[in-house]
């Protein structure tokens, strides 16, 4: 073993009484965070205005200040980025994430302070590998390459020194330089703000490198591994990085890519775990190898709550949420986050829900805008995902991408849901992979199973098989490549199936 992975691991091993400590005492752990963002909180414009001074408990805390979408503190980050300070966060804050959670035209600005950047997502990452060496002592990761995918970096318009980007970009332009030994590509390569020819500089480059992990979402880490084996003539990865360990995924579910993925690394030598970090900051991540729940990091700067989904309504600014020891296993709820970056009791649009409770571990379910209940069904992304994969499974399809909307009634027509699916290998049998999703649908959401009862409100899925590269071509033409850009997968709304549908009948 290298000198250099023997360090890393000697430090890493320095957090593991911390990460114990928030296991065994969670609620304490909750407590002193929140006391603590409450004390520079109230050096601020916001923490005057919500008498931060005089809140001395979570319960207080609900009570003074309203949940916040993001539109509700647009007002106070459009100041920031002007160069106001003393306006949400107590420090200086200079760098902004662009959120690219779906392919919206609008995009939101995330102030990432310092106390983020070092406290979330520095220290959400070193949790990560410390779990992962606990787990895997034998790694010998860091006698090689780690391969992040970054996104790109623009100056701020409106402030000189000060800059904004994908959140992957803002974190790879403030690493210690002592990180560049352990990461490839460089950070020149890395910042690149052309998707394409970053493809091509992040491919050329690596080849020839000794990659022992990668950081990435899998939509584009797929794109960029398959460019690597058409240039290399490789029939898979271990043939090019024979060292390879471990991919760390986020942003998108894994389970739909876990086919295509065992093709990149054939056998069992690889691992993969599971993250949950936004621009934000990094709220979880996976620490058993033989589980995907998520142990809930309590000490890193984010104080939590949650609203149960069925309580869920437009009105969110008075939503009653739930603090962490009044939560329950298996319910849905909406993530409501205070940040010590000076997002307030912000929604942050994802939804969790909870597999256990000694350790807090969860699991991603969904977004609170990104769904189909267009007929009482509530099918949620992670029902999707999970149906789609065991049809795949089944039929012996691997899948690249998916999207899904309602058909809604018309005449004497029924309703139902219609699926645009980008496959790595069809199925053989069309009809034999609509009839398993479905049947995975129903056994997934009793909702939707009561709705597909006798196809009396819902027929049968609808599928349309897309053409490879049709979801690269539709996130292009919308600027959206690279980055923790992603294809919504559900959706009310029948905007994205009706631009992509366009799309394949124009390329036909």
């Amino acid at each position: 073993m290298g000198i250099l992975n023997a360090t890393i691991k000697y430090f890493l091993q320095k957090r593991i009484s911390r990460i114990e400590a928030y296991k065994t005492d969670p609620f304490r752990a909750q407590e002193m965070l929140l006391n603590n963002l409450l004390v520079q909180g109230a050096k601020t414009e916001w923490g005057k205005l919500h008498q931060y001074a005089s809140i001395k408990n979570g319960e207080q805390f609900s009570n003074l200040v309203p949940v916040s979408p993001y539109e509700a503190l647009v007002p106070y980050i459009e100041r920031m980025m002007r160069g106001e300070q003393q306006v949400l966060w107590n420090s200086e804050v200079r760098w902004f994430s662009k959120s690219s959670g779906t392919t919206n035209a609008k995009s939101k600005f995330i102030p990432v302070s310092k106390e983020a950047l070092e406290e979330s997502h520095y220290q959400g990452g070193k949790d990560l590998l410390t779990m992962y060496m606990v787990n895997h002592p034998e790694s010998k990761m860091f006698d090689g390459l780690g391969l992040g995918i970054g996104g790109s970096l623009a100056p701020n318009p409106h402030l000189s020194d000060s800059f904004i980007g994908d959140v992957s970009a803002v974190i790879m332009a403030n690493l210690p330089k002592w990180a560049e030994f352990v990461r490839t590509p460089s950070i020149e390569v890395a910042l690149m703000d052309e998707w394409e020819s970053k493809l091509e500089a992040i491919a050329t480059g690596v080849i020839s490198k000794d990659v022992t992990s990668i950081s990435g979402v899998p939509t584009w880490t797929v794109v960029l591994l398959n460019d690597i084996l058409a240039r290399t003539g490789k029939q898979h990865l271990l043939e090019v990085w024979p060292n390879f360990e471990v991919f760390f995924h986020g942003a998108v579910a894994f389970d739909p890519y876990k086919e295509i993925f065992k093709k990149f690394f054939p056998g069992n030598k690889v691992l993969f775990y599971e993250t949950y970090s936004a621009s934000e900051g990094f709220f979880a991540f996976q620490d058993q190898p033989d589980q995907k729940d998520m142990l809930l990091m309590l000490d890193n700067g984010i104080y939590y709550e949650f609203i149960p989904l069925d309580d869920f309504t437009g009105n969110v600014t008075s939503s009653k949420t739930l603090r962490l020891d009044e939560v329950e296993l298996g319910v849905n709820y909406a993530l409501v986050i205070s940040t010590n970056a000076g997002l307030w009791r912000y929604l942050i649009g994802d939804t969790i829900r909870f597999t256990s409770l000694q350790p807090f571990r969860i699991r991603i379910s969904g977004r609170t805008k990104h769904f189909i209940n267009a007929f009482g069904e509530e099918l949620m992304i992670e029902n999707a995902e999970s149906a789609i994969s065991k049809a795949c499974e089944e039929t012996g399809a691997i899948l690249l991408n998916f999207t899904a909307a309602p058909v809604y009634f018309e005449g004497n027509s029924k309703g139902a849901h219609e699926w645009i699916i980008e496959f790595e290998k069809e199925p053989e049998n069309k009809a034999q992979f609509t009839d398993r999703l479905d049947q995975h649908l129903k056994s997934s959401n009793s909702d939707y199973e009561a709705k597909r009862y006798k196809d009396l409100a819902l027929g049968m899925p609808r599928i349309h098989m897309a053409p490879k590269g049709t979801f690269y071509l539709w996130l292009k033409g919308k600027g959206k490549l690279g980055g923790q850009n992603k294809v919504p997968r559900l959706s009310n709304s029948r905007e994205y199936v009706e631009e992509i549908l366009a799309l394949i009948e124009s390329q036909s």
